[in-house]
């Protein structure tokens, strides 16, 4: 395809993603994590007051997931990439620059999930709908979280000519921009944008599991299931296209091989578990219950105390009379005066001589 055909050649990249304001550094990299953050949160809280769950309940969930999460994110890349902290010329201290990338998804699902967990059962809050919850959420994130790799100048795919190529730049990650020549920053090359080809696809997994959830009603942890299902799927594909040095398994790149096994898992998952979506009930103090499957929801307490002291309760209907018993009544009278007519007329008698 010829690019000249086209006005935009290529995307272009971003020649720094750090600004200084006075002495903080501020981060886009950062940045899109923090407002991917932001909006899981918002997501999900609307997704579980839908559930009966208190207001930003989800926040409380937060406080330990997100921690969980970035330090399960971090471990994975140091882990499945080790030159850069362990081989030669490498730093351990570099582990601890997150600011300059390398979060690996995997090991952020698996904390994240972790720290959830603890979450909600120090809440009472079930788990499974809490994941169900974060179902459209975390796509979302993933998907604002992705341009921070855009910023950074990395996780791009192979050459291309296409149209929407990506220019990339010689990246300083430790200065935080490309590195320039006269003043003039160097090009890399055009590659596949993969960090927009991830960013659209979690779109799309996002709008599908909504879909999905509003249209079958899932419950007990499928919703979330779907949603790993589907970017699996994506990330296979995007994986097949990215050129950054990975570890290989068989041909195959690692995270390749961990897709297809948390694709299997998530598919037995969705598979063999079932039941209706759980809900729950709260009262003034923020305690969570378990409504339990075919119950009604308990109301407020609020609300019958504010019936009580206002009135507003219907009063109780007036006892009508009880037409049989006033026939009886009436039976015992006559009876009674038949005898004491009875008791007279034996008295005159035993009167005569």
């Amino acid at each position: 395809m010829d690019a000249a055909l086209f006005p935009l050649a290529e995307i272009p990249s971003p020649t720094r993603g750090v600004w200084d304001i006075g002495p903080i550094p501020l981060r886009a990299y950062a940045l899109c994590i923090v407002l991917g953050i932001v909006a899981a949160c918002f997501i999900a809280d609307r997704r579980l007051r839908a559930r009966g769950a208190p207001p930003w309940v989800i926040l409380d969930v937060a406080i330990w997931a997100v921690p969980a999460g970035i330090i399960g994110a971090r471990l994975y890349h140091v882990i499945t990439s080790p030159e850069a902290y362990f081989g030669d010329g490498g730093s351990i201290l570099k582990a601890f620059k997150i600011w300059e990338g390398g979060l690996g998804i995997w090991g952020g699902i698996a904390g994240g999930a972790l720290g959830a967990y603890i979450a909600c059962r120090r809440l009472n809050l079930p788990f499974a709908m809490t994941a169900d919850a974060l179902a459209v959420g975390l796509p979302v994130a993933q998907a604002i979280g992705r341009w921070g790799n855009w910023f950074n100048n990395e996780l791009y795919g192979k050459a291309t000519t296409l149209p929407w190529g990506l220019e990339v730049y010689n990246w300083d990650a430790s200065a935080g921009r490309a590195q320039e020549v006269a003043g003039e920053p160097i090009v890399l090359g055009v590659f596949h944008p993969t960090f927009l080809y991830e960013s659209l696809w979690c779109l799309g997994v996002a709008a599908v599991v909504w879909y999905a959830d509003r249209r079958w009603s899932l419950g007990r942890g499928r919703a979330f299931a779907l949603y790993v299902m589907l970017y699996t799927v994506g990330r296979f594909w995007v994986e097949l296209l990215r050129i950054d040095d990975a570890h290989h398994f068989l041909g195959m790149r690692l995270n390749n091989w961990t897709s297809i096994v948390v694709f299997a898992g998530a598919l037995v998952y969705f598979l063999r578990v079932h039941g209706a979506p759980e809900r729950v009930t709260y009262d003034e103090q923020g305690h969570i219950t378990l409504v339990e499957p075919g119950t009604a929801d308990v109301p407020e307490e609020s609300e019958t105390s504010e019936k009580a002291e206002t009135g507003d309760e219907e009063p109780a209907p007036a006892a009508e009379p009880d037409a049989t018993g006033a026939d009886d009544a009436k039976d015992h009278a006559k009876d009674a005066d038949e005898r004491a007519e009875s008791t007279e007329k034996a008295e005159e008698q035993a009167g005569k001589p």
